[in-house]
Protein backbone atom coordinates (compact mmCIF):
# COMPACT_ATOMS: atom_id res chain seq x y z
CA UNK A 1 0.00 0.00 0.00
CA UNK A 2 1.43 3.50 -1.62
CA UNK A 3 0.72 6.21 1.58
CA UNK A 4 0.83 10.55 0.51
CA UNK A 5 3.91 12.39 1.91
CA UNK A 6 4.08 13.51 4.86
CA UNK A 7 5.10 15.68 7.76
CA UNK A 8 5.61 15.23 11.46
CA UNK A 9 5.86 18.16 13.96
CA UNK A 10 5.61 17.05 17.67
CA UNK A 11 5.80 20.15 20.04
CA UNK A 12 7.72 17.63 22.77
CA UNK A 13 11.40 17.80 23.51
CA UNK A 14 11.08 13.94 24.30
CA UNK A 15 8.69 13.36 20.72
CA UNK A 16 5.91 12.33 22.88
CA UNK A 17 2.67 13.20 22.45
CA UNK A 18 -0.85 12.52 23.90
CA UNK A 19 -3.08 14.30 20.80
CA UNK A 20 -2.63 14.45 17.13
CA UNK A 21 -4.00 16.94 14.35
CA UNK A 22 -3.96 16.46 10.50
CA UNK A 23 -3.44 19.29 8.19
CA UNK A 24 -4.72 18.99 4.48
CA UNK A 25 -3.76 22.05 1.79
CA UNK A 26 -5.62 22.81 -1.01
CA UNK A 27 -5.43 23.01 -4.67
CA UNK A 28 -2.72 23.23 -6.14
CA UNK A 29 -0.80 23.64 -2.83
CA UNK A 30 1.71 21.62 -0.91
CA UNK A 31 2.19 21.01 2.89
CA UNK A 32 4.72 23.50 2.95
CA UNK A 33 1.86 25.82 2.63
CA UNK A 34 0.87 25.43 6.18
CA UNK A 35 4.62 24.86 7.49
CA UNK A 36 5.06 27.94 9.59
CA UNK A 37 1.04 28.19 10.62
CA UNK A 38 1.47 24.25 11.70
CA UNK A 39 4.63 25.51 13.75
CA UNK A 40 2.73 28.29 15.60
CA UNK A 41 -0.54 26.09 16.28
CA UNK A 42 1.72 23.55 17.76
CA UNK A 43 4.03 26.34 19.99
CA UNK A 44 0.46 27.89 21.10
CA UNK A 45 -0.67 24.34 22.13
CA UNK A 46 2.56 23.75 24.00
CA UNK A 47 1.25 24.74 27.14
CA UNK A 48 -1.48 22.44 27.52
CA UNK A 49 -0.56 19.17 26.08
CA UNK A 50 2.43 17.37 24.04
CA UNK A 51 0.55 17.17 19.82
CA UNK A 52 1.88 15.73 17.10
CA UNK A 53 1.63 17.64 13.87
CA UNK A 54 0.85 15.70 10.75
CA UNK A 55 1.09 17.77 7.90
CA UNK A 56 0.48 16.02 4.12
CA UNK A 57 1.22 16.17 0.47
CA UNK A 58 -2.60 15.33 -1.02
CA UNK A 59 -2.23 12.91 -4.29
CA UNK A 60 -1.27 14.50 -7.28
CA UNK A 61 0.61 17.64 -5.50
CA UNK A 62 4.13 18.57 -3.73
CA UNK A 63 6.03 15.00 -3.21
CA UNK A 64 3.34 13.09 -3.84
CA UNK A 65 3.27 13.60 -7.35
CA UNK A 66 5.84 11.05 -7.65
CA UNK A 67 4.45 7.97 -5.23
CA UNK A 68 2.97 5.37 -7.72
CA UNK A 69 -0.28 3.37 -7.21
CA UNK A 70 -2.11 6.06 -5.72
CA UNK A 71 -4.85 4.66 -8.49
CA UNK A 72 -7.47 6.64 -9.77
CA UNK A 73 -10.09 8.17 -9.88
CA UNK A 74 -8.64 11.16 -8.39
CA UNK A 75 -11.36 11.90 -6.81
CA UNK A 76 -12.46 13.65 -3.32
CA UNK A 77 -13.18 9.69 -1.94
CA UNK A 78 -10.08 8.23 -2.54
CA UNK A 79 -8.02 11.83 -1.33
CA UNK A 80 -9.92 11.18 1.70
CA UNK A 81 -9.16 7.34 1.69
CA UNK A 82 -4.91 8.39 0.93
CA UNK A 83 -5.19 9.82 4.74
CA UNK A 84 -6.47 6.73 6.31
CA UNK A 85 -4.12 4.20 4.91
CA UNK A 86 -1.47 7.29 6.04
CA UNK A 87 -2.80 6.64 9.70
CA UNK A 88 -2.95 3.26 9.18
CA UNK A 89 0.20 2.47 8.20
CA UNK A 90 1.95 4.17 10.97
CA UNK A 91 -0.21 2.00 13.46
CA UNK A 92 -0.47 5.04 16.25
CA UNK A 93 -3.23 7.37 17.20
CA UNK A 94 -5.39 8.28 14.58
CA UNK A 95 -6.38 12.52 14.12
CA UNK A 96 -7.96 14.21 17.25
CA UNK A 97 -8.54 17.17 15.15
CA UNK A 98 -8.62 17.46 11.46
CA UNK A 99 -7.82 20.74 9.73
CA UNK A 100 -8.41 21.14 6.03
CA UNK A 101 -7.90 24.41 3.55
CA UNK A 102 -10.50 24.98 0.35
CA UNK A 103 -10.33 21.53 -1.26
CA UNK A 104 -8.44 19.98 1.86
CA UNK A 105 -11.87 21.39 3.59
CA UNK A 106 -13.86 18.95 1.13
CA UNK A 107 -11.29 16.43 1.40
CA UNK A 108 -11.62 16.75 5.27
CA UNK A 109 -15.40 16.53 5.32
CA UNK A 110 -15.21 13.36 3.27
CA UNK A 111 -12.45 11.54 5.75
CA UNK A 112 -14.97 12.50 8.71
CA UNK A 113 -17.85 10.83 6.67
CA UNK A 114 -16.11 8.28 5.76
CA UNK A 115 -14.70 7.10 9.35
CA UNK A 116 -18.27 8.04 10.64
CA UNK A 117 -19.56 4.94 7.92
CA UNK A 118 -16.73 2.32 8.98
CA UNK A 119 -15.20 2.59 5.04
CA UNK A 120 -11.94 2.66 7.14
CA UNK A 121 -12.16 -0.68 9.42
CA UNK A 122 -12.51 -0.88 12.94
CA UNK A 123 -9.22 0.42 14.00
CA UNK A 124 -10.34 4.16 12.71
CA UNK A 125 -11.57 6.54 15.05
CA UNK A 126 -13.34 9.52 14.31
CA UNK A 127 -11.85 12.84 14.66
CA UNK A 128 -12.98 14.88 17.56
CA UNK A 129 -12.86 18.23 15.73
CA UNK A 130 -13.15 19.10 11.99
CA UNK A 131 -11.55 22.44 10.83
CA UNK A 132 -12.79 23.33 7.01
CA UNK A 133 -10.92 27.00 6.40
CA UNK A 134 -12.71 28.97 3.54
CA UNK A 135 -14.06 25.89 1.88
CA UNK A 136 -17.87 25.63 0.61
CA UNK A 137 -19.95 22.77 2.20
CA UNK A 138 -22.03 21.77 -0.55
CA UNK A 139 -21.83 21.87 -4.36
CA UNK A 140 -19.70 24.83 -5.78
CA UNK A 141 -21.31 27.07 -9.05
CA UNK A 142 -19.90 30.93 -9.10
CA UNK A 143 -17.36 32.60 -11.87
CA UNK A 144 -14.69 32.51 -9.90
CA UNK A 145 -14.69 28.71 -10.24
CA UNK A 146 -15.34 28.86 -13.63
CA UNK A 147 -12.49 30.65 -14.44
CA UNK A 148 -10.35 28.20 -12.32
CA UNK A 149 -11.64 25.25 -14.57
CA UNK A 150 -11.15 26.52 -17.73
CA UNK A 151 -7.33 27.56 -16.54
CA UNK A 152 -6.57 24.23 -15.59
CA UNK A 153 -7.72 22.82 -18.76
CA UNK A 154 -5.62 25.43 -20.35
CA UNK A 155 -2.48 23.95 -18.56
CA UNK A 156 -3.20 20.68 -20.72
CA UNK A 157 -2.00 22.07 -23.82
CA UNK A 158 0.92 24.09 -22.61
CA UNK A 159 4.40 22.29 -23.11
CA UNK A 160 5.84 19.91 -20.42
CA UNK A 161 8.63 22.70 -19.55
CA UNK A 162 7.89 26.36 -18.86
CA UNK A 163 10.43 28.94 -20.35
CA UNK A 164 9.88 30.78 -16.78
CA UNK A 165 6.80 32.51 -14.04
CA UNK A 166 6.72 34.99 -16.06
CA UNK A 167 6.00 33.77 -19.53
CA UNK A 168 3.53 31.91 -17.74
CA UNK A 169 1.37 34.90 -16.40
CA UNK A 170 1.80 36.46 -19.71
CA UNK A 171 0.57 33.66 -21.64
CA UNK A 172 -2.57 33.15 -19.06
CA UNK A 173 -3.93 36.73 -18.92
CA UNK A 174 -3.05 37.13 -23.10
CA UNK A 175 -5.66 34.22 -22.95
CA UNK A 176 -8.06 36.43 -20.89
CA UNK A 177 -7.53 34.97 -17.55
CA UNK A 178 -6.64 37.22 -14.39
CA UNK A 179 -3.45 38.63 -13.40
CA UNK A 180 -4.51 36.77 -9.87
CA UNK A 181 -5.06 33.49 -11.26
CA UNK A 182 -2.29 33.75 -13.60
CA UNK A 183 -0.02 34.27 -10.71
CA UNK A 184 -1.28 32.33 -8.26
CA UNK A 185 -1.18 29.49 -11.11
CA UNK A 186 2.61 30.27 -11.99
CA UNK A 187 3.37 30.45 -8.19
CA UNK A 188 3.62 26.76 -7.81
CA UNK A 189 6.10 26.35 -11.04
CA UNK A 190 9.25 24.28 -9.63
CA UNK A 191 13.06 24.71 -11.42
CA UNK A 192 13.45 21.80 -14.10
CA UNK A 193 17.06 22.26 -15.69
CA UNK A 194 16.44 25.58 -17.61
CA UNK A 195 13.00 25.26 -17.94
CA UNK A 196 10.17 25.44 -15.17
CA UNK A 197 7.24 22.39 -14.67
CA UNK A 198 4.73 22.41 -12.08
CA UNK A 199 4.53 21.03 -8.68
CA UNK A 200 1.15 19.60 -9.25
CA UNK A 201 0.00 16.60 -12.24
CA UNK A 202 -2.29 18.79 -14.41
CA UNK A 203 -4.78 15.68 -15.26
CA UNK A 204 -4.97 14.29 -11.76
CA UNK A 205 -5.70 17.80 -10.24
CA UNK A 206 -8.62 18.58 -12.76
CA UNK A 207 -10.03 15.48 -11.54
CA UNK A 208 -9.63 16.76 -8.11
CA UNK A 209 -11.39 19.97 -8.98
CA UNK A 210 -14.34 19.11 -10.45
CA UNK A 211 -14.71 16.31 -7.80
CA UNK A 212 -14.55 19.12 -5.39
CA UNK A 213 -16.94 21.20 -6.87
CA UNK A 214 -19.28 18.79 -7.57
CA UNK A 215 -19.81 17.00 -3.86
CA UNK A 216 -21.86 18.10 -1.00
CA UNK A 217 -21.73 17.64 2.67
CA UNK A 218 -24.72 19.08 3.74
CA UNK A 219 -26.09 16.10 5.20
CA UNK A 220 -22.81 15.53 7.46
CA UNK A 221 -23.18 18.92 8.65
CA UNK A 222 -27.14 18.02 9.46
CA UNK A 223 -26.09 15.52 11.42
CA UNK A 224 -22.76 15.49 12.88
CA UNK A 225 -21.20 12.14 14.46
CA UNK A 226 -21.87 12.30 17.81
CA UNK A 227 -19.12 13.73 19.85
CA UNK A 228 -17.42 15.83 17.03
CA UNK A 229 -17.35 19.60 16.34
CA UNK A 230 -17.24 20.49 12.75
CA UNK A 231 -16.06 24.07 12.87
CA UNK A 232 -16.52 25.94 9.49
CA UNK A 233 -14.06 28.91 9.45
CA UNK A 234 -14.55 31.68 6.35
CA UNK A 235 -13.97 34.88 4.94
CA UNK A 236 -16.03 37.63 4.54
CA UNK A 237 -16.37 37.48 1.07
CA UNK A 238 -19.71 37.35 -0.76
CA UNK A 239 -18.55 36.24 -3.86
CA UNK A 240 -17.47 32.75 -2.21
CA UNK A 241 -19.90 32.95 0.22
CA UNK A 242 -23.34 33.10 -0.89
CA UNK A 243 -25.82 34.65 1.43
CA UNK A 244 -28.44 31.71 0.92
CA UNK A 245 -25.18 29.51 2.53
CA UNK A 246 -23.89 31.39 4.70
CA UNK A 247 -28.20 31.95 6.57
CA UNK A 248 -27.94 27.96 6.08
CA UNK A 249 -24.51 28.03 8.48
CA UNK A 250 -25.82 30.04 10.53
CA UNK A 251 -28.68 27.98 11.06
CA UNK A 252 -26.92 24.99 11.63
CA UNK A 253 -24.57 26.52 13.89
CA UNK A 254 -27.55 28.02 16.52
CA UNK A 255 -29.54 24.91 16.89
CA UNK A 256 -29.75 23.48 20.19
CA UNK A 257 -27.65 20.03 21.33
CA UNK A 258 -29.16 17.03 22.38
CA UNK A 259 -26.48 15.04 22.99
CA UNK A 260 -27.67 12.59 20.20
CA UNK A 261 -25.21 14.26 17.34
CA UNK A 262 -22.66 16.75 17.34
CA UNK A 263 -22.44 19.92 16.87
CA UNK A 264 -21.57 23.01 14.21
CA UNK A 265 -19.70 26.11 14.55
CA UNK A 266 -19.51 28.96 12.43
CA UNK A 267 -16.14 31.31 12.20
CA UNK A 268 -15.89 34.96 10.67
CA UNK A 269 -12.35 36.48 9.92
CA UNK A 270 -12.43 39.91 8.61
CA UNK A 271 -10.40 41.50 6.04
CA UNK A 272 -8.72 37.91 5.38
CA UNK A 273 -8.69 36.51 1.62
CA UNK A 274 -8.95 32.75 1.25
CA UNK A 275 -5.50 31.82 2.18
CA UNK A 276 -6.73 32.33 6.20
CA UNK A 277 -3.53 30.85 7.81
CA UNK A 278 -1.30 32.86 5.64
CA UNK A 279 -3.41 36.24 5.71
CA UNK A 280 -4.65 36.23 9.31
CA UNK A 281 -2.73 33.84 11.03
CA UNK A 282 -3.18 35.31 14.39
CA UNK A 283 -6.59 35.77 14.86
CA UNK A 284 -6.84 32.08 13.39
CA UNK A 285 -4.97 30.87 16.32
CA UNK A 286 -7.12 33.09 18.38
CA UNK A 287 -10.24 31.13 17.32
CA UNK A 288 -8.62 27.45 17.03
CA UNK A 289 -6.24 27.02 20.04
CA UNK A 290 -8.97 27.20 22.80
CA UNK A 291 -10.82 24.83 20.93
CA UNK A 292 -8.53 22.32 20.73
CA UNK A 293 -7.10 22.83 24.18
CA UNK A 294 -10.65 21.88 25.17
CA UNK A 295 -9.62 18.33 24.38
CA UNK A 296 -7.47 18.62 27.14
CA UNK A 297 -9.41 20.18 29.78
CA UNK A 298 -12.89 19.65 28.70
CA UNK A 299 -14.27 22.30 30.73
CA UNK A 300 -12.68 25.18 28.92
Amino acid sequence: MSVIAFEEIINSSSNQYTFTALLIHGLLGSRDDFRHFTRSLASTLSTTADWRMVVVDMRNHGSSVDIEDLSPPHDIANAATDVANLFKSLNGSWPDVVIGHSLGGKVALQYALSCAQGHYGDSAQLPKQLWVLDAMPGKIENSNYEELGKALHTLQTLPSQIPSQEWLVDHMVNLGFSKFLSEHISSNLKKSGEHETFSFNVEGVIQMFESGRDTEYWSLLEQPPKGMEIAIVRTESRVTWDPDVVERLESLAKREIDGSSGNVSVHVVPRSGHWIYKDEPERLLEIMAPRMASLVQPDL
